[in-house]
């Protein structure tokens, strides 16, 4: 797997345990050496690593190598045990030449980087003292003796050493300092200083302040980011450099994964402290462990430029992030434009030429050219379509290197990606050439743009005028005046014609919509007729028919979406029958009798659309709802005076899962709308306006977002008898997950899909990274950020063409007709129905074929019909 996918990071833990289990430490050096180089590694895989080391290193040259791996180790975040191990370790090479001065330099570093940690810098503080202790009874001279002067004066400087150090740790806020107070004066043989006392005082009261948050945090799970953030936010009340940096390591190294935090961060390391090391090793570390987030590049390169660090460096930063993986086509177009306004400022264009405008113009060429062939290969985008980096490169060529001949080249070639179009796009190229050009490219430009573009044709006409009214000749202004005439008349002809298009479509859509009505109505009639002559055996389905909120009353009032817990943002799974409406409810069917006997005494009620402003359209209720009629009035009745509630049935009385509730007051109904989605048996109930569809085409209810959501996740191939809970407790451990949608179908049975929201953009990233690949039940899932696809419309037929009739893909299947789906009419039949019915002049009308008006839909026969022109055949 790490041959395919160097940067699986869970892949790289597991190889590291496996390993560890085998004994096989070579491979196991070089595992996880690979894995330090790609990710910092945390706490725990550190302490792992130098235990190892530590048992394996006996030479004096292996100790060495031990300590480079403790200096790797301590970069990457700041950890009291890391510091403690080092410090102890340390101390076995006493012996060698300088190692006590090196024991004390590493205590030193680590009480500067850990000292002031409220919790675990006190183990740091006493381990430093019982070093300095076991130095001073070194130090003590032999029991009977006198200690010369030079030994007197060994023995004073250790005692002051260590006095120093109590003094020290008591003047900062440490849990059990009271302790450590009442240690110090047990060792001191003299009494401790008022400053002392003082500074121990001021930092019990600072330790107060401290323990509600160092108590939150002991409190909360992980990974704590709300109540690290309050920790910071007190920090940076009080202002104090050194205790805003720790708590900013200590958060980090709990939430690694969190490009929020290491923005803020850096932001803080950038404006307050500027030390170049610290800065600069603050955002290596911020890239390493989000390599994804753009932002993050982006800091660290402008943080390079600002400390001054070497061109070759900053360039070899830049590869990096463009392996980085990015997840959106617009981060490659974002740090792309960094790097080059980068080098854009290196540049002296005081100068013809420069070895610095010529890598400028190289990476402006190699930036259009990774865009074209790296990028759109990956996303099927370009991430830059209205082409701002060659935009910036023409700017850049025309204002700085007076080089037009380069600008217009350039901008003819953004013209020929789809831009001629654009108003915005010409009148952009035109302001250029005003400031940096001549009044004739000016002139040439805008009457390219009047006879090119088409969303705002009428505003570079104007601006065409205006130029030739304050600087053209008279001949000039007449031939603008001429084309823009000619230009705004095609125009507006195309626009007349579009509008009697689309008129013509809606009066098509009008009269088919009344033919379907109408053939409905006649199948209706025809089961009424034929359920009359064969007596009372289907009677309970007689009596549904026509019930309140009926199946054929049903397109003008459901909503997509709706009432089968699908989400918009996938393609919903619809069973379609002949007539492209489900032919079965999915959900539970209800034996016959009991149908019958339950509703066959409603009266039949049809929906009056003049009462939609006092109406609600309720759905996504569950099918097995028990009468839902008393369970939403006693929902509703606080919202107003309810008239009716009218639930939809099928013909075989089984719950349809939503129903229209009507009230007293047009204030009733509006004050409903606030119960979307309450929670009702299980499911979100979805409460919308009464809207008649027919009527109002573009009135649309989706519930989710149908665009990219960085903070949300799309997870597939999931198991179906994986619940909400089971998912949660394998999504919680990346952030803190605000809400899991499993998506099902009309019966409320799973897909295998969800939808996983979290806090932020950083939680989501994280977990796309831990869960992609992951089993779960046997399963593997795959995990994305949610970025539904956009849904493709049907494409409406052309003026002049038939408009046929298509048959429901579902009838047919991907790949046409099936064996078993053939017609099976006889042939004789099949050319009567062909023949077409004369018209009242005697003339035989065209053939379907060759007509170019819709053809008519064929009148329906019943079973007597059909009957008498067998046996006439």
């Amino acid at each position: 797997k790490l041959s395919i996918n160097a940067f699986d990071y869970n892949c790289h833990l597991d190889l590291i345990k496996l390993l560890r289990q085998e004994g096989e430490l070579v491979k196991l050096r070089r595992a996880r050496q690979k894995m330090s180089e790609l990710f910092p590694l945390t706490e725990e895989i550190w302490l792992d690593w130098l235990k190892d080391e530590i048992k394996m290193a006996s030479e004096i040259s292996e100790r060495e190598k031990v300590y480079e791996l403790f200096e790797r180790a301590v970069k990457d975040y700041i950890c009291p045990e890391i510091w403690l191990e080092y410090a102890q370790y340390s101390i076995g090479g006493i012996g060698q030449e300088g190692g006590i001065e090196k024991v004390r330099s590493i205590f030193e570093r680590a009480l500067t980087a850990v000292g002031l940690h409220v919790t675990k810098g006190t183990a740091l503080w006493e381990a430093y003292r019982e070093f300095e202790n076991a130095i001073l009874e070194t130090a003590q001279p032999a029991p009977g003796s006198i200690p010369s002067p030079e030994q007197q004066q060994v023995l004073c400087s250790q005692l002051e050493k260590i006095h120093m150090l109590f003094r020290r740790q008591l003047g900062i806020p440490l849990l059990d300092m009271e302790a450590s107070y009442a240690e110090y004066e047990e060792w001191s043989e003299e009494p401790i200083p008022e400053t002392t006392i003082k500074n121990y005082k001021k930092a019990l009261q600072q330790l107060e302040k401290c323990k509600p948050y160092e108590e939150a945090l002991l409190g909360a799970e992980t990974p704590k980011l709300a109540e690290y953030q309050a920790y910071i936010d007190f920090e940076m009340k009080a202002g104090d450099p050194a205790r805003i940096q720790l708590i900013y390591e200590r958060a980090l190294a709990e939430n690694c994964l969190v490009p929020d935090l290491w923005a803020r961060y850096n932001q803080y390391l950038d404006r307050q402290l500027k030390v170049k090391e610290l800065v600069l090793s603050a955002h290596d570390r911020a890239v390493r462990n989000c390599p994804w987030t753009v932002g993050l590049w982006i800091r660290y390169l402008l943080a390079m430029e600002r400390h001054r660090v070497e061109h070759s460096i900053i360039s070899e930063i830049f590869e990096k992030a463009l392996n980085a993986g990015f997840i959106q086509a617009t981060d490659y177009v974002e740090i792309w434009q960094a790097y080059l306004d980068y080098l854009r400022r290196r540049v002296d264009f005081t100068q013809d030429s420069s070895k610095e405008l010529e890598e400028l113009r190289s990476a402006f060429a190699r930036a259009v050219e990774y865009l074209k062939q790296e990028v759109e290969e990956r996303f099927s985008e370009s991430g830059d379509p209205s082409c701002t980096i060659m935009q910036n490169w023409a700017r850049v060529e025309a204002r700085l290197c007076n080089n037009m001949q380069k600008a217009r080249e350039l901008w003819d070639n953004i013209m020929t990606k789809g831009n001629a179009k654009y108003a915005n796009m010409w009148l952009e190229y035109y302001n250029l050439e005003r400031a940096h050009g001549d009044t004739q490219h000016c002139r040439k430009a805008l009457h390219r743009a009047v006879q090119c573009t088409s969303d705002y044709p009428e505003h570079v006409c104007e601006v065409l005028l205006t130029l030739e009214r304050i600087e053209g000749t008279l001949e000039d202004w007449d031939a603008a005046v001429q084309k823009t005439e000619n230009r705004l008349a095609r125009v507006n002809e195309q626009r007349a014609k579009a509008a009697e298009k689309e008129a013509a479509l809606a009066k098509q859509e009008e009269e088919r919509a009344e033919q379907r009505k109408q053939a409905r109505a006649e199948k209706k009639a025809s089961k009424k007729a034929k359920k009359t002559r064969i007596g009372d055996k289907r009677k309970a389905d007689e009596d549904d028919e026509g019930e309140w909120g009926q199946e054929e009353e049903l397109p003008s009032k459901r909503h997509r979406g709706e009432g089968d817990g699908v989400l918009p943002e996938e393609d919903m799974e619809v069973e379609t029958g002949l007539f492209g409406r489900s032919e079965k409810p999915d959900g539970p069917a209800i034996p016959k009798e009991k149908a019958s006997t339950s509703r066959k005494d409603i009266p039949k009620v049809f929906h009056d659309s003049s009462k939609d402003k006092v109406t609600v359209f309720v759905s996504n209720l569950s099918y097995t709802m028990a009468e839902p009629e008393a369970k939403l009035r006693e929902l509703f009745g606080s919202c107003g005076e309810v008239v009716e509630i009218r639930a939809v049935f099928n013909n075989k009385g089984t719950f349809r899962g939503y129903c229209y509730v009507q009230f007293r007051e047009e204030e009733a109904a509006r004050q409903a709308l606030a119960l979307d989605r309450t929670a009702v048996e299980g499911r979100p109930m979805f409460v919308s306006p009464c809207v008649d569809k027919n009527k109002n085409p573009d009135f649309k209810v989706f519930r989710y977002s149908t665009t990219l959501e960085k903070h949300k996740l799309f997870i597939s191939g999931l198991p179906f008898s994986c619940t909400k809970e089971e998912l949660e407790e394998v999504c919680k451990a990346h952030g803190n997950v605000k809400d899991i949608r499993l998506v099902t179908n009309r019966a409320g049975k799973p897909k295998g899909l969800a939808y996983v929201e979290y806090e932020n953009e950083a939680q989501a990233s994280q977990a796309v990274l831990k869960m992609d690949g992951l089993t779960v039940k046997d399963h593997v899932i795959k995990v994305m950020i949610s970025n539904p696809p956009l849904r493709k419309l049907p494409d409406r037929p052309e003026p002049g063409r038939a408009s046929l009739p298509l048959a429901p893909r579902q009838i047919y299947g991907a790949r046409g007709k099936g064996r078993t789906q053939l017609s099976m009419m006889p042939r004789a039949l099949q050319r009567q129905s062909n023949l077409v019915a004369k018209a009242e002049n005697g003339m035989v009308q065209n053939s379907p074929a060759t007509s170019s008006d819709p053809p008519a839909e064929p009148k329906k026969m019943s079973n007597a019909d059909f009957a008498k022109m067998l046996l006439k055949k």
